[in-house]
């Protein structure tokens, strides 16, 4: 498989360079997340527009939080990049969505792209990052899986990729760089390596954006294609906090600084509290901010069975700041249901505290 990948000619980015106002809009993980020192991929890039298009004024909405795939992704397109009107928008989820079965992975994505195409402003590009479980594949010629499945999107709706991960890999293996100059822990790449990702993309743009306006048909094709997955996540939406039904010490807050993709958390410390609320669709996900001072929770849905979460916390989590889904159900008959969940300590070793801080409740429709 080529490197870059040609389907759409970005003519409405084009037009809106030539006005002289561009939003460029990028969301995935931790590769692709604004760090402090701006060192990672999108930082070249962003600078490679301001560079090329000095008339123009570039704005950037980087929506990308580390450890969250996909499936968090849809719930938060709207926010997060349709209200700041992107033009163009990055999608990097091939690495954070690896460990995601297949039917859920396709139904997100397909439903990301979906709600960021309805309104017809905005045009998309697929970047594809490298994870050390894509090693066996890619020493054997071969696409790793969650890259062959965004390709399949890709080619149904027309949308341009750009496999950095391999160009990163091809600049190893022809000695231009080193594989700890690269990726050290094999996800994260340092600043080398997030240059050698930019460079990649932008060697697309080049593609794309420096040729003549007068080349490209003067009518735009905004039709969305029908769905590969008639199962697609495109009509999510989120409940309002003032739905939920609260018994203990419940209060509504203001998000903390390092949770800035929420504007209100749900909050309470005190183990035996309670909420329950009615939704109608097919499927429930709840987000939170979450670390290893988070509660658990007994949950009932449906009147069903009580069940208990127990929720691992990796050595790189931290007490909080972790924006966390966790799906209650994704296939349920579609129509009217009842959520009821209790807090609970956890207690286990890694589960140091008792906070519960709820950002989002996500309704599949």
């Amino acid at each position: 498989m080529e490197t870059i990948q040609l389907r759409n000619r970005l003519t409405q980015v084009k037009s809106k360079l030539q006005a002289g106002q561009l939003t460029l809009g990028f969301i995935g993980g931790s590769i692709t997340a604004d760090s402090r020192v701006m060192a990672n991929w999108p930082e070249p890039v962003a600078r490679w527009f301001v560079e090329t298009f000095p008339h123009a004024r570039i704005t950037v909405e980087n929506a990308a939080i580390g450890a969250t795939g996909s499936d968090l992704a849809v719930f938060r397109a709207e926010r997060d990049l349709i209200n700041h009107q992107c033009d163009l928008i990055f999608i990097e989820f091939a690495v954070n969505d690896y460990n995601t079965p297949s039917e859920q992975r396709m139904r997100a994505r397909e439903g990301l792209i979906r709600k960021l195409l309805a309104d017809g402003r905005s045009e998309l590009v697929f970047i594809y990052t490298y994870c050390q479980k894509m090693y066996e594949d890619m020493s054997q010629g071969k696409v790793p899986a969650s890259i062959a499945e965004f390709e399949e999107l890709a080619e149904h709706y027309g949308i341009s990729t750009v496999w950095v991960g391999q160009h990163a890999w091809q600049e190893v293996m022809k000695g231009r760089m080193t594989w700890d100059e690269w990726l050290p822990d094999g996800l994260h790449p340092t600043h080398r390596g997030s240059l050698s990702y930019g460079h990649c993309v932008i060697a697309y743009l080049e593609k794309e954006l420096l040729t003549a306006l007068d080349a490209e048909s003067g009518v735009i094709d905004k039709t969305i294609a029908a769905p590969l997955n008639s199962n697609h996540w495109g009509h999510v939406s989120t409940l309002s906090f003032d739905e939920v039904q609260l018994d203990g010490p419940w209060m509504t807050r203001r998000a903390a600084a390092h949770m800035h993709w929420v504007d209100q958390i749900l909050s309470t410390s005190a183990f035996g509290a309670k909420l329950s609320f009615s939704f109608t669709g097919k499927g429930l996900a709840l987000a939170f901010d979450f670390g290893k001072k988070s509660a658990e929770f007994t949950y009932k849905l449906d009147g069903g069975p009580a069940i208990t979460t127990c929720r691992d916390r990796p050595n790189w989590c931290e007490d909080g700041g972790w924006f966390r889904i966790y799906w209650i159900a994704d296939d349920l008959k579609d129509g009217l249901h009842h959520m009821e969940l209790e807090v609970v300590h956890g207690n286990r070793e890694e589960c140091t505290g008792t906070n519960f801080h709820l950002g989002l409740i996500g309704i599949v429709k």
